[in-house]
């Protein structure tokens, strides 16, 4: 039995599944292809793919569709590869259950990334684990967060934002997501209060606050905690 790991292709352009599958077997995955959205859903459910790629532009059914479909029994990442690439589709597709987006056209180098941030995430952080990216480790236990080793001083908000984003390393958070995961639906809408605690983490943790390398923002669409060996 192959140990590889599966990812499951939902595309409907021929030339696009190929360039993937030869891109992606060369570093040693394992790629099911399908070229509808019910197929896709089928592929799923049989064959328990690791992460699956998923297209917006399906001719059988809109993507988005295939991925609520998906999110009723599944918590496979799914990262959409799309040449939708407005703020709003970005938004929709992350809110609706998806890990990432990726817009074609679109360099192998940068799907690989995002392909290991997504499995990144399917791998619990336990309450006993020391998390670390780059300059940054975060105790779970102790709740406590160090920058080079040093411990740095958080308000209960600020500590609250770095552990949901570190159960979420590498996965793009939008904002609608941490307004009501840290300060419930009222503040939904309300970027700016989100904007003024990032801020404030970033001069924390971050060398320099003006150019993040830990949490970065994705334009128009929210923030991610990048993994950086």
């Amino acid at each position: 039995m192959s140990n590889k790991i599966k990812i499951l292709v939902i595309d409907d352009e021929p030339q696009i599944r190929k360039f993937l599958r030869i891109s992606l077997e060369s570093h040693s995955y394992q790629i099911i292809e399908a070229e509808t959205g019910k197929d896709g859903l089928v592929q799923a459910a049989m064959n328990h793919p690791d992460i699956i790629i998923l297209d917006l532009g399906l001719p059988d059914e809109d993507g988005l569709n295939i991925l609520k479909q998906l999110r009723e029994w599944s918590s496979i990442p799914v990262i959409v590869l799309s040449v939708r690439n407005s703020e709003q589709d970005k938004i929709m597709a992350l809110d609706n259950g998806a890990d990432d987006f990726v817009t074609k056209p679109f360099s192998v180098g940068e799907l690989l990334a995002r392909l290991r941030a997504a499995l990144r995430h399917t791998l619990p952080v336990t309450e006993s684990a020391i998390f670390k990216t780059g300059r940054m480790s975060v105790d779970l236990v102790s709740r406590t967060v160090k920058v080079n080793d040093e411990t740095i001083k958080l308000t209960a908000t600020e500590y609250s934002i770095i552990k949901l984003f570190v159960v979420n390393a590498g996965k793009v958070l939008t904002h609608k997501y941490l307004l009501k995961e840290i300060w419930g639906n009222t503040f939904a809408e309300d970027t700016q209060y989100l904007r003024v605690f990032m801020a404030q983490i970033r001069k924390k943790v971050e060398e320099n606050p003006s150019n993040p390398k830990l949490f970065v923002t994705e334009s128009g669409v929210g923030y991610r905690l990048n993994i950086i060996e």
